[in-house]
């Protein structure tokens, strides 16, 4: 089967990559000031020192973002043990997790706005704070509170810095920027559990929060003085007024009320208990409140549904859900592995998966480059799937009685096959609209992977499960562990694995290890179905000129005014 990816997109005309002109749009509107703050413009061009400075600072600021996804996995156990909570501690891993994702689409719109680098730098400082709390926390209440500002402003880091990125640099060399981000997300997701476990176990479970403040603290200060970007001066309460308040609460609730429904699901309560079903129905009902009140009444949509016009958008925004939904199942499986299969401690687990984790960083940046140098993101993108495919298939054979050798080139061939799609499908998005549309754009590719991720981890569960429920009668001689390991809560019930006799030790991580296999299926299955939707984007050649992003409330509605009047000229012309 073939596809010629350089046609036009066959769900609308094509349209080109274009900036938003600053002296068109609608005459009622008054150009707004904007402060110069030494505008840079874009970083092509400019000194090393100068580019290496401000990627410093957003790599930090990706960095910090994503070790606090992972890095109190380790310490809840320690967490709860401190202020004796059995029934909430989870929640403080949780909190971050869905604070993150709801909050993802609202930091574009409002980057639109305000300006790129006050975001950003607000980003920053509420991360700051969030930690700061955590580490203070006198009860659980306060440190899960902490922890959900934290993921909010999680949420922007990531999205603002991916913006930022795309203001700085042409299509062309945005690319290897984008994927040094990338590789910088992938390691520090995963080297999460090492950092918490040796802050734990070394000094305290707090210092797994206390460590960002430093980091972020030079961090925000490198944005402050040397990241230069024109700045709005939108007033505060007038641009609150334009934000899609609506839209908002319908998106941020349908998000929080879906993740919930999975949260609970299978734990708290049967997934066919009328709490989880309701959860789950109304957080769909919800999304689709909000796509109505995007189509028909936000006038400065958070996720404008143009976005979904192209086939080229669709399939880049289908390939990073697929390529995040089988990405993290590698760092949150495999050490599952390491430890209840192989008797690693979590520290070590931690430590055996660093061929993947370090090939993925290796991976990533490599793959930037090659679209910096090629201009070319559809190879990377089929290579990556397709490596993908062959990395998590392999992983199917992943045994009790698998050796070391198999163990490090299966991980570096999955770390090889995530790299690439960290950000190719964020260029190829990228390409496909215009600059004025590029924050709420990357807002969207985020939602759509923090989403993706979120549902992978529990769909990963119930399928680990539900295969050991399979194995009842072949782990009946395991007397009253049985119950405990077909549960599928390996993770909770490592210590009592180890310590079972050596013959029912064997039949335990023999039964886990057949479990995780048939998990690791469906996850190839979904690396297949990620490389079928490359199909669906397009080739377009990569600029190597900067395109000016206009930000600003004046700048809002001149690009709207331009959509209008280029949707009048297309009627006029189909009439």
């Amino acid at each position: 089967m073939s596809l010629d990816h350089s046609k036009a997109d066959d769900l609308s005309e094509k349209e080109p990559h274009l900036p938003s002109r600053s002296d068109g749009g609608s005459n009622d509107v008054a150009p707004e000031e904007e402060e110069s703050d030494d505008d840079m413009g874009a970083l092509d061009g400019k000194p090393k020192s100068l580019i290496a400075m401000v990627m410093l600072a957003l790599s930090l600021a990706v960095f910090l973002s994503a070790l606090d996804t992972t890095i109190v996995t380790v310490a809840l156990p320690a967490i709860a043990e401190h202020f004796n909570s059995t029934a909430s501690y989870t929640w403080v891993g949780s909190a971050y997790l869905l604070a993150n994702a709801a909050s993802t689409p609202i930091w574009g719109k409002l980057a639109d706005i305000f300006g790129r680098k006050p975001m950003l730098l607000l980003a920053n400082a509420l991360f700051m704070i969030g930690s700061l709390v955590c580490g203070l926390s006198i009860n659980v209440g306060m440190l899960i509170t902490a922890r959900a500002i934290q993921g909010a402003a999680g949420g922007g880091l990531l999205t603002l810095v991916d913006t930022i990125i795309g203001d700085l640099f042409s299509l062309r060399t945005r690319g290897t920027y984008l994927g040094m981000i990338g590789g910088v997300w992938a390691i520090a997701c995963a080297l999460g559990p090492v950092v918490g476990g040796a802050f734990t176990s070394g000094v305290t479970w707090r210092w797994c929060f206390y460590i960002n403040l430093p980091i972020d603290g030079i961090a925000f200060f490198i944005i402050l003085f040397f990241l230069k970007l024109k700045t709005p001066r939108t007033p505060l309460i007038e641009g609150l007024k334009v934000i899609d308040w609506a839209g908002s609460f319908f998106i941020i609730g349908g998000t929080l009320l879906f993740l919930f429904g999975l949260q609970y699901g299978g734990v708290t309560f049967p997934w066919d208990s009328a709490t989880v079903i309701c959860l789950l129905v109304f957080g769909v009902v919800c999304v689709v409140i909000f796509g109505f009140i995007e189509w028909k009444f936000a006038r400065f949509p958070i996720i404008p549904l143009r976005l979904f016009k192209y086939r080229n958008n669709v399939g880049a925004l289908l390939v990073a859900f697929f390529h995040s939904y089988v990405f993290i199942s590698a760092f949150y499986y495999l050490p599952l592995y390491f430890q209840a299969v192989k008797g690693a401690s979590p520290i070590l687990a931690g430590v055996y998966i660093l061929p993947a984790v370090l090939m993925t960083g290796v991976s990533a940046a490599a793959t930037g480059a090659f679209i910096g140098n090629t201009g070319n993101y559809l190879i990377p993108m089929y290579f990556g799937m397709t490596t993908m495919v062959l990395g998590y298939g392999l992983l199917i054979n992943f045994q009790a009685s698998s050796g070391w050798a198999k163990l490090i080139i299966y991980q570096l061939v999955v770390g090889i096959g995530n790299g690439p799609n960290f950000q190719a499908p964020l260029v190829a998005l990228q390409t496909k609209i215009k600059q004025s549309d590029i924050a709420t754009g990357t807002a969207t590719f985020n939602f759509v992977r923090n989403i993706a991720t979120a549902v992978s981890v529990v769909v990963g569960q119930v399928v680990y499960a539900n295969q050991l429920k399979h194995m009842t009668g072949r782990l009946e001689q395991l007397g009253p562990a049985a119950e405990l390991i077909s549960s599928g809560d390996a993770g909770a019930n490592v210590e009592m694995i180890n310590a079972l006799p050596r013959d029912q030790r064997a039949i335990a991580r023999s039964a886990i290890a057949d479990g995780l296999s048939a998990m690791w299926i469906m996850y190839t299955a979904f690396a297949a179905a990620g490389l079928v939707c490359i199909l669906l984007v397009s080739k377009t050649e990569l600029t190597t000129t900067h395109e000016v992003t206009e930000v600003g409330l004046a700048a809002q509605e001149r690009a709207e005014a331009e959509r209008k009047a280029e949707k009048q000229a297309k009627d006029v012309e189909k009439a």
